[in-house]
């Protein structure tokens, strides 16, 4: 990635943030027909010395709320009073899903698929054309905080794209439990920022709508992490060492093999043998019970909460270890 030989100035809409300087700023999308006017809040906080300049952002998905509150509790701990570089904060990208309780926008379109987005497309187009425009520019890389969708609990894991190799460095500097690299989806925020350059990561953490501390604490640690690779933290925040994240490879989605009762019988996050029962689907009547079982040596980090599950629906994502890549 390439960084100025000396701090500079964030521009973002009609305004400057200079260094030394922090600043809320509000990137103006439209307006709902009652004429209340849609923005994403985006804090600045640019430091006097030169250094990377990071993007943190959550609410991409509004019913995503672990990024929404590891962005929030970053705030309020003040974490990103860096001493060195930039660091752009995003709590919530997508205003109208967060407030509708939602993924989507009222519309039913996703943001997250929609980028780099149209000036003149549809709301969940324009959000994404005004941030590509005022954010990108702005960036050495990235990190895009999300959760599992619907009932999906996801461990705490850093995803990065393959053929980057400076995403995959900073998902082994974040350290999440764990790591693996993951196929760039169309019309991504990661593809778009692929596309421009610049090294991205995606840490998924628990489930849509409901907080799961572990992962809200993980979050916070890895994006710690990377502000102190790059040294831009005071002494006084450095982040405490942990374990060394896992690298998973052989990714594999187990289904249910019919429809009923879905009862889970592994923690999530477990490391598990070839053969293992993982759960359990069963009817109502305990008359038809269909057993998980692990294909291969492995961890579970991914576990689907739904309690009544249909045949063919995702109920565990399993991966093998493997070697630092």
């Amino acid at each position: 990635m390439h960084l100025e030989e000396k701090n500079k100035s964030i521009h973002l809409g009609n305004e400057a943030i200079l260094p030394g300087k922090e600043k809320l700023v509000h990137i103006q999308i439209d307006r709902l027909p009652t004429g209340t006017l849609i923005d994403i809040p985006v804090y600045v906080f640019n430091s006097k010395k030169p250094g990377p300049t990071i993007l943190v952002q959550a609410g991409l998905h509004g019913d995503e709320v672990n990024g929404i509150e590891i962005v929030r509790r970053m705030l309020a701990e003040k974490h990103f009073k860096v001493t060195k570089g930039a660091v752009i904060a995003v709590p919530i990208l997508n205003i109208l899903g967060f407030i509708h309780f939602s993924r989507d926008l009222p519309d039913g379109k996703d943001v997250n698929r929609s980028f780099p987005g149209s000036k003149s497309g549809s709301m969940a187009s324009r959000i994404a054309y005004h941030f590509t425009k005022e954010i990108f520019p702005q960036i050495d890389f990235a990190v895009d905080l999300h959760t599992g969708g619907a009932r999906r609990s996801n461990y705490p894991q850093a995803r990065y794209t393959a053929t980057d190799k400076e995403s995959a460095a900073l998902a082994t500097i974040f350290n999440a439990p764990f790591t693996f690299s993951s196929n760039l989806i169309a019309k991504s925020f990661r593809k778009s920022a692929y596309s421009k350059g610049i090294p991205t990561i995606v840490y998924e953490g628990g489930e849509s709508m409901r907080f799961n501390e572990y992962a809200i604490e993980q979050g916070v640690q890895g994006v710690l992490n990377i502000l102190a690779h790059f040294k831009m933290l005071a002494d006084s925040t450095m982040p405490i060492p942990k374990a060394e994240t896992i690298y998973i490879t052989n990714r594999k989605w187990l289904r249910a093999p019919t429809a009923g009762m879905f009862l889970p019988k592994i923690k999530n996050g477990s490391a598990v043998e070839k053969g293992a029962t993982l759960g359990v689907v069963t009817d109502a009547f305990s008359s038809r019970i269909k057993e998980v079982k692990a294909p291969f040596n492995g961890y579970v980090f991914c576990v689907n909460h739904q309690a009544i599950v249909n045949q063919g629906e995702a109920l565990f994502h399993l991966g093998a270890q493997t070697e630092k890549p």
